[in-house]
């Protein structure tokens, strides 16, 4: 039924643009593409697994905590590699080069740790019941995908388009060396981008670990080539573009499963992606953000 599978590309398309809108960020404040976000992404689900099985915590709080762990690493992620290359005036291409390397550390190191093989969440963590609508049968972890990724989305929307710190990132995203001359504390405020950008990106591994009940060392790549796809789809940089963008690709991806076959899947959602971009190569949501000072 189409009523059904448009409730499964709402549910995916969420988790989709919850991990675009931190990898926009990131590029919309620093300017960087973080090719590490695919491994803080899977750091996510390994955190929060750990969280109910050693600790036996529920599952809101290990997400909470997931979320301030893979926030701390993005953090130090941009403490010890972007700030020391930022601080260089290193080219744009070597910050991607270098968080290419932290995402085969983080990947090798999750693997040493807890083996290659999927990992899954202990039996009764993920409610089973779910309610029928007619023809339509929803989960609770749909419904809990939906309400976390929508609501994560509007705080970072309120935040940015109505408080004082999302002035000042705007600020900074079209001039960092202005920003600096206004006051604003230029760096401060790339620190908690990254955390922030990475606490996203953990809260979407978590929600995909609970989706599809299997979490491995290698989850985080297909999930970057995605990412990549919905931030260039929707305008580098821009929220809302991240937002529609991954929407875009959910469905994209769930409409070919049910009415084409798995096996064209990625075929199809990225063709109509190319098809998108001859048509507006800046993006649905104009040009390209780019640095004027």
């Amino acid at each position: 039924m189409l009523e059904q599978q448009l409730i499964n590309a709402l549910s995916l398309g969420s988790v989709y643009a919850l991990f675009a809108l931190g990898f926009t960020l990131v590029f919309g404040v620093l300017g960087v593409i973080n090719l590490s976000h695919g491994a803080i992404f899977m750091l996510g689900s390994y955190a929060a697994l750990l969280l109910v099985e050693k600790l036996a915590l529920p599952l809101w709080l290990a997400l909470l905590v997931a979320m301030a762990a893979t926030g701390t690493v993005g953090f130090l992620v941009d403490f010890l590699v972007l700030k020391p290359l930022r601080a260089r005036n290193a080219p744009h291409l070597t910050p991607m080069i270098a968080t290419i390397g932290v995402a085969i550390m983080l990947t090798n190191l999750a693997q040493g740790l807890f083996g290659a093989e999927n990992k899954r969440f202990p039996v009764g963590t993920i409610p089973e019941h779910s309610t029928t609508f007619g023809n339509v049968q929803v989960t609770a972890v749909q419904v809990g995908i939906v309400v976390i990724s929508c609501l994560l989305m509007i705080v970072l929307l309120a935040v940015m388009r109505r408080t004082q710190l999302g002035r000042a990132l705007r600020a900074i995203a079209e001039s960092p060396k202005a920003a600096y001359l206004l006051g604003i504390n230029v760096e401060g405020l790339f620190y908690l981008t990254s955390f922030a950008a990475a606490a996203l990106g953990g809260a979407a591994g978590v929600l995909v670990g609970l989706s599809f009940n299997a979490i491995s060392p290698f989850m985080g790549q297909p999930m970057l080539h995605k990412g990549i796809a919905v931030i260039i789809l929707g305008g580098m940089g821009d929220i809302r573009g991240a937002l529609i963008g991954g929407l875009f690709l959910g469905f994209a991806e769930v409409m070919t499963v049910a009415y084409l076959s798995s096996d064209v899947r990625d075929a199809v959602a990225f063709g109509l992606l190319f098809l998108i971009l001859l048509v507006r190569p800046s993006g649905m949501f104009g040009k390209v953000l780019e640095r004027k000072a």
